[in-house]
């Protein structure tokens, strides 16, 4: 069942998407050679505990950990871990916060030290991509123009879309309907009404889009070997446009 959100809610949701937001301005400075991916869990669940909010990840569908950090080739889902980092590495950190009820999700990609050329180019790729699907998600448009941007931006520039994971609506559960492809046609799917949040969150491939699990049963990786980039948004669905719930401040560069 889909949910529409008052506005009072969408305020709710936007105070737990500015800490979120937060979290993510200071990982920036944080992440660098020699720490481990362990070493961010400790500093996102203590920092969004500091904040009075919950981690809400933790003990989602038996998950324990306050963040999903996956490496490289890992598209979703990876377990936080003691290896140290080394530069090149690509992460991608996606966390969600509960404040006061409400709920906010939200993944970004960071790279550790320098990124390569290809690398940098992916990161880029995804992260317009991303705000070119949230441009679509207006009042009466319909779920298949948010995926087709994505899809035909992403592939055009020589990358693939991950077909097995999608956004999804949001709150008060983390996940909920509707569900959210990042492919798809232009004037197909639901039609987007004002009062859905809904989190877009497109994972992009330099390689084929195909992924193989993990035996832990939640890593995702790409089949090929190939690395993954993501970015995602919380973003409620209003009359004046989509508005970001989970804004870092930077959309008007993008």
């Amino acid at each position: 069942m889909i949910t529409l959100k008052s506005a009072r809610e969408i305020e709710m949701m936007d105070e737990s998407g500015e800490i979120l937001a937060d979290v993510h301005r200071h990982l920036r400075n944080f992440i660098k050679p020699g720490i481990s991916s362990w070493d961010i869990e400790v500093f996102v669940k203590k920092f969004i505990e500091d904040r009075g909010a919950i981690a809400a990840q933790i003990g989602f569908e038996g998950y324990e950990y306050a963040t999903c950090i996956s490496i490289n080739d890992e598209i979703c889902h990876g377990f936080p871990r003691k290896k140290t980092l080394k530069t090149g590495d690509l992460l991608k950190v996606d966390m969600c916060v509960e404040y006061k009820g409400a709920m906010s999700d939200s993944c970004w990609s960071y790279v550790v030290g320098e990124a390569n050329p290809v690398i940098q180019k992916l990161m880029d790729v995804t992260k317009k991509s991303l705000y070119l699907g949230i441009e679509q998600a207006q009042v009466g448009n319909r779920i298949g123009d948010i995926g087709h941007a994505i899809q035909t931006y992403a592939e055009g520039e020589g990358f693939s879309v991950v077909r097995d994971f999608v956004g999804h609506g949001i709150g008060p559960t983390i996940h909920e309907e509707p569900a959210i492809p990042h492919y798809g046609e232009a004037g197909k799917g639901l039609r987007l009404k004002e009062g859905m949040v809904i989190t877009i969150e497109p994972m992009i491939n330099v390689g084929e889009w195909q992924m193989k699990m993990d035996p832990n049963g939640w890593t995702a990786y790409t089949r090929d070997g190939s690395w993954s980039c993501q970015y995602e948004h919380t973003l409620a669905i209003t009359k004046q446009g989509p508005r970001i719930l989970t804004s870092q401040g930077e959309e008007g560069t993008y």
